[in-house]
């Protein structure tokens, strides 16, 4: 039996005992008061019948409460939804322009994780986390174009172990990241793998200044308005609404429908996993998802900067001299800021309308009291905070928390949010553990089911992500805590910094000097040399 139903099933074998208790105490007082009143035997035998009454209405309630909560003796299903380069950006996370009613009312049936983070700022390093199980610490897998499978045979990723347990694994979107999916674990949907690179095993190494600078010299940014229309994912479009049936996404959602409306008559779980791709750049999306937003009402973040700009007392490591994603090697005006914020909402609300389509579905199925869905994205994203148009290299809070959702209809604490720090490492041991399963070996994440039963539960457990800017050795690596979140940085860029999570939602002041602040820093600057010790790029003056 899981651990958080065993709870529960406790608990309701401690109310059947105080109940009895209770009885046997009402009991014996009316019997001191009344026994001068009536003959000791009869008295004696009347509260024994009474007594077998009472415990066995009281037992079939307890049974009953047992039924309710294991009221299918199958399997539970498996519904593992998934966006790209999404932040935090729903409403159900206190963003109040955010139109996602979807994703807010998918939060509402169950948790909330207000603190998910990701363990590397990138779409491949950081699915192969999630989908092993294992911290790019670990598999030193930190690039777009390499292969899991290729250094780790033995490794067993989510999908596949769900497989070999008896699941329909069914995959539709995004998952892996392109061209690198596990096709052998997949029952359908699986596509031919087109990287399979081992991972680098190159120790660590440093970056001259001459090296560093030379690439910042080739590449001068513009500052005229405009993209350049060689790099296309730096642009947004709004589509007209004839042609949504087009678009990626909404067939991602359609191949997602086809797979739940044929999993109904099957005989064994389906473990289906859908995985939408916005909102990735380029930010296109229907036209009716931008007429959602007002372009008044926009507003742009208080450390927005035209161009990636280290921010006042901080290392430079903290930011990368480019953008990524949008804004590539140019500065972003006020307006063009603000119309690329609205295009990105556009797709935040355009995948939840693709979320609802699916959910509706398995509803209309019958099949939602016996799924779990969960619902991640790989990393977060920054919107021009620093000048900053990307996720990759942020270990800053934008760029690595991210949306977490989970429905188990079994859990107690559905309808709640838990504030306590997680990883999505975490998610793969917990749908095992939810679903019965042995915990797979090797695994580094903890079960979150504790936290479905009580999702205020103590958690003292901080979550870790790290950056490998130039291939030779981690160059970044953040902590962070319920209050605080640190930062250290290695090779050319090196330096620290501390902020404070509550009183500075924004980042703006670093703390890492302050004497107030000493022990604070020590404690986390000591968790962060652990996890990466002997990993990290080595200054040029080393």
């Amino acid at each position: 039996m899981l651990p958080y139903l065993h709870q529960r099933r406790h608990q309701i074998w401690v109310r059947f005992f105080f109940l009895q208790v209770s009885f046997l105490v009402l009991g014996a007082s009316w019997l001191s008061t009344n026994l001068v009143k009536i003959e000791p035997r009869l008295f004696v035998k009347n509260f024994v019948l009474l007594f077998v009454i009472v415990s066995a209405l009281v037992q079939g309630r307890v049974f009953a409460q047992e039924n309710v909560q294991h009221s299918s003796s199958k399997p539970m299903n498996i519904l593992f939804l998934v966006s790209d380069d999404m932040r935090t950006e729903l409403h159900a996370y206190g963003v109040q322009r955010a139109k996602t009613p979807n994703l807010d009312q998918l939060a509402k049936d169950g948790v909330l994780f207000e603190r998910a983070y990701c363990q590397y700022p990138l779409c491949g390093p950081s699915r192969a986390s999630l989908l092993t199980g294992r911290r790019p610490t670990t598999s030193g897998l930190y690039g777009n174009r390499e292969w899991f499978g290729a250094s780790f045979p033995d490794w067993v990723s989510l999908p596949k172990y769900f497989r070999q347990h008896g699941y329909r694994t069914l995959r539709t979107g995004k998952i892996f990241h392109g061209g690198i999916d596990d096709t052998e674990a997949w029952i359908e949907g699986g596509e031919q793998r087109l990287h399979n690179a081992p991972i680098s095993v190159e120790g660590p190494g440093y970056v001259t200044v001459e090296e560093f600078y030379r690439g910042i010299w080739n590449n001068m940014p513009q500052v005229a308005p405009g993209a350049n229309p060689e790099v296309k994912p730096d642009r947004w479009e709004a589509v007209p609404d004839k042609r949504v049936l087009s678009l990626g996404d909404t067939k991602v959602a359609d191949q997602a429908i086809a797979y739940i409306r044929s999993s109904k008559e099957a005989h064994t779980p389906f473990f289906i996993a859908c995985g939408f791709s916005k909102p990735h750049a380029p930010l296109i999306a229907p036209k009716r998802f931008f007429d959602l937003y007002d372009p008044d009402d926009i507003q742009l973040p208080p450390n927005f900067a035209s161009l990636p700009a280290i921010p006042y007392g901080f290392p430079a490591g903290s930011i990368r001299p480019r953008n990524a994603d949008l804004f590539v090697n140019r500065s972003a005006s006020v307006e063009e800021a603000r119309a690329m914020t609205l295009a990105y909402l556009a797709c935040v609300s355009y995948v939840d309308w693709n979320v609802g389509r699916v959910l509706q579905e398995l509803e209309e199925q019958g099949l939602r009291e016996n799924t779990i869905i969960v619902f991640w994205s790989d990393h977060g994203f920054q919107l021009g905070e620093r000048g900053k148009w990307s996720k990759a290299g942020s270990l800053w809070e934008q760029g690595t928390r991210v949306p977490f959702l989970l429905v188990d209809p079994r859990a107690q604490g559905n309808g709640q949010s838990s504030p306590r720090v997680v990883e999505l490492l975490d998610i793969y041991p917990t749908l095992a553990e939810l679903c019965g399963l042995p915990r797979p070996d090797g695994v580094e994440g903890l079960s979150l089911a504790p936290l479905l039963a009580d999702p205020r539960l103590s958690w003292d457990r901080p979550a870790y992500t790290v950056w490998n800017e130039h291939g030779k050795g981690i160059t970044g690596v953040a902590v962070r805590t319920e209050k605080w979140r640190y930062a250290q940085f290695f090779g050319i860029g090196k330096g620290a910094f501390l902020t404070d999570a509550e009183n500075d939602p924004h980042e703006l002041v670093n703390l890492v000097a302050d004497p107030r602040y000493a022990q604070v820093v020590r404690h986390l600057r000591a968790l962060a040399e652990a996890y990466v010790e002997g990993k990290t790029e080595r200054s040029p003056v080393e």
